[in-house]
């Protein structure tokens, strides 16, 4: 049984693609898959990672920005 797992868990780039175009997806398929398909729970997982760090950096430059221009004029 554990050979037929193992066929069907390839990972996939579109598990990372929609865990990366919703994160709160790839975190619950990261979480539910984690033990039966480790591949495909890892490849959502880190397209959530992925899209939050994305998003945090690109708030901080938002942030860092607007304090500059602030200060200039």
């Amino acid at each position: 049984m554990d050979n037929n797992m193992n066929a069907e868990d390839k990972g996939g780039f579109l598990w990372g693609l929609l865990g990366c175009c919703i994160p709160i997806v790839g975190l619950v398929l990261f979480l539910v898959w984690k033990d039966t398909k480790p591949k495909t729970a890892k490849a959502a997982g880190i397209g959530a990672l992925i899209s939050v760090i994305v998003i945090v950096v690109w708030y901080i430059l938002i942030a860092v920005l607007g304090i500059g221009l602030a200060a200039m004029g």
